[in-house]
């Protein structure tokens, strides 16, 4: 069986996934426990994430896809090369934990939508948008429509959080999606042309930061990260 491009990438976007998505917040949480987003401003945090570290993963999985399509032309060592540009790029170690654990999944999860991963050897915790954008090369998906999956899935992941931290009305959330599709469109066109590890982009949020490093260390909690 052969997923087509598009169903591959629909799947991959789809919140209901299981690979640990579920657990996660995109830092909402804390945010919310901080203070420092509330319901009315949930709008904003998602422009505040796509237009920061939504782009550093976006242009990893990018990179990633052209990596692994690139082929012997990179040599064997191109993979830890992406993985280590974006690692230099994302500064907080929970952070960087959170997305080796959900790269573990979906690494676990990739034989079986994408049978040629079994050929291809990862370097050690891959991070979530090196598997992703792995995944997209070998499955026929384009470089936009990989970045727009990465930061598609950002959204939701926020949005279907939102909805279970708040007394919300699902249309509203649902709205919020739809008022991030410029900002998307915004990520995709400045990470779409990646081919090179110095044109990832580093853009910090530090209070993104600061947020996931107190989540990290408390055990109340609903989401990891």
């Amino acid at each position: 069986m052969t997923l087509h491009p598009e169903l591959l990438a629909a799947l991959l976007a789809d919140v209901r996934l299981p690979v640990a998505g579920h657990t996660q917040s995109s830092g909402l949480e804390p945010a919310l426990v901080a203070g420092t987003v509330t319901a009315a401003t949930i709008p904003s945090f998602l422009t505040l994430r796509l237009r920061t570290v939504v782009r550093t993963e976006a242009a990893t999985a990018v990179l990633a896809r052209a990596s692994v399509l690139a082929g012997e032309s990179w040599g064997e060592e191109s993979l830890a090369a992406v993985q280590e540009v974006w690692a230099a790029r994302t500064p907080s170690a929970a952070m960087r934990r959170t997305s080796r654990t959900l790269g573990r999944a979906l690494l676990r999860l990739a034989p079986r939508l994408v049978p040629q991963v079994r050929l291809l050897e990862f370097p050690p915790e891959p991070p979530r948008p090196v598997v992703l954008g792995v995944l997209c090369g070998l499955g026929g998906v384009d470089a936009a429509t990989t970045a727009r999956l990465v930061a598609y899935d950002d959204v939701q992941t926020v949005v279907a959080a939102a909805l279970k931290l708040l007394p919300l009305d699902p249309a509203e959330a649902t709205t919020w999606v739809v008022n991030a599709f410029d900002d998307i469109d915004a990520a995709v066109a400045a990470v779409a042309d990646v081919t090179s590890p110095e044109q990832v982009p580093s853009r910090n949020a530090p209070v993104l930061e600061e947020h996931a490093e107190r989540h990290a260390h408390t055990t109340r909690r609903l989401f990891s990260a």
